[in-house]
């Protein structure tokens, strides 16, 4: 019988071929804690009484919630990640000297890559799928396990075959693509499974989309989202120096699906999902017929803090202004990511339009700083969940978009279509 591209990645791990619904023990091959999460697994490390690390290499700290600390609870929270980091003389740590989002910063420092077992304790660990690896959240005291063991059980999951077609118009990307997903089958409608994405849209599809896809694979109660190897993912690690050599997989022509989902991409407009669920999905010519006036649209977090969501903005920014009424924030994902776009001048063009770009942290998607919303506030957001309170006030409301609607609304203070900015 045929595998999937999950079930290989399992088999080759664990020494033998397994099949979806079986209960593995696996080696891990990265383990990513962030300044919220670590400290539980630190302190389940070390009542344990383990005193080193199994694979020091395979573990990263990323501080990126609340980070340059944004009160004293939150600045005494980073310390402990980073007096374990020193203690243990950990490689991959990542303080405000070199930040970033975490799924964002792994990625481009190399350190995940195709055919990798991840775990981290944060939910949108699934992002590191589009290269190819298994990679999933877990719980923190999960994390601690496996800093102890370098390993952990997983019951390896069945596979959604969703086939994507067409190429995306202009302003259809990764966002829109999994919003649909996810407003076809629910918030948990892929209830432990993998979202395996395929399709000849894929060729049509960047790393920072399949990123997003990925990424958001979580909203639709999956335990991972999967892309598999190819030139656009080839293309995108040629540069990184990869902790391990990519491990290459594809899902043979038999391999059993639970499911199977078919979109039509290139029929697909920009989608937006209104408060307050991830799968309350609608076209974006219908919230335009709602006339939905913001307060703020918030560009980035790990789902769309890239160097092309700061591109599509700058490019319908260019020689406009936010409107009065709005506030526009900008998140880049990474160091790096500000550094490239400064340099492209995409930073210029967004503070003179009248927006404000913060250093890359996870604050405002959480509704924890840089961009809270207050009592009865509306934000257009390019983040992942819409939940109610998500972003701040439990009476605010959250749409979430791609960043070319996010931009292009904040210029006319309601959501709008970026085809129709001139």
């Amino acid at each position: 019988m045929g595998q999937t591209i999950t079930e290989k990645i399992f088999s080759e791990h664990v020494g033998k071929t397994v099949y979806a619904g079986e209960i593995v023990r696996s080696p891990i091959d990265m383990v990513i804690g962030n300044d919220i999460t670590t400290p539980i697994s630190i302190h389940a490390f070390e009542q344990s009484g383990a005193s080193s690390l199994a694979n020091p290499d395979g573990f990263s700290i990323v501080l990126d919630h609340f980070i340059p600390a944004k009160d004293i609870a939150s600045a005494n929270q980073a310390r402990i990640s980073r007096d374990f980091a020193k203690k243990y003389k950990l490689k991959n740590f990542f303080d405000e000297k070199d930040m970033g989002i975490e799924h964002a910063l792994l990625p481009e420092k190399g350190l995940v890559g195709p055919g990798d077992v991840i775990i981290g304790a944060d939910s949108h660990t699934c992002t590191h799928g589009a290269l190819a690896a298994f990679s999933t959240g877990m719980g923190s005291t999960d994390l601690a396990f496996a800093m102890i063991t370098g390993g952990n059980w997983f019951k390896v999951p069945e596979s959604i075959k969703v086939v994507l077609s067409g190429k995306p118009g202009k302003y259809t990307t990764g966002k829109d693509i999994i919003l649909e997903i996810i407003r076809m089958i629910g918030v948990d409608g892929a209830l432990y499974h993998t979202l395996e994405f395929t399709g000849d849209t894929i060729a049509h599809l960047s790393m920072d989309d399949r990123f997003s896809m990925c990424n958001m694979a979580i909203e639709a109660g999956a335990k991972s989202g999967i892309v598999a190897y190819d030139d656009i993912t080839a293309e995108f690690l040629a540069d990184k120096p990869l902790a391990r050599a990519p491990r290459i997989h594809y899902s043979d022509d038999d391999a059993s699906y639970i499911q199977t989902l078919e979109i039509d991409v290139a029929a697909l407009e920009a989608v937006i999902a209104y408060p307050f669920l991830p799968s309350n999905g609608h076209s974006i010519s219908q919230a335009v017929a709602d006339d939905i006036k913001i307060d703020q649209a918030f560009i980035g977090s790990c789902t769309n803090g890239r160097l092309s969501d700061l591109k599509i903005a700058s490019e319908i920014l260019k020689d406009k202004r936010v409107h009065e009424d709005v506030r526009l924030i900008v998140t880049p994902g990474t160091q790096r990511i500000l550094r490239e776009a400064n340099h492209l001048g995409y930073i210029d063009i967004i503070v003179d339009a009248g927006g404000v770009v913060s250093n890359p942290t996870c604050g405002a998607c959480l509704g924890g700083y840089m961009g809270i919303l207050g009592d009865n506030e509306v934000a257009v957001s390019t983040t992942n969940r819409n939940f109610v309170g998500r972003m701040g006030s439990r009476s605010s409301k959250v749409y979430l978009a791609n960043s070319a609607v996010a931009a292009a609304s904040a210029i006319t203070g309601v959501i709008t279509d970026p085809a129709t900015i001139k």
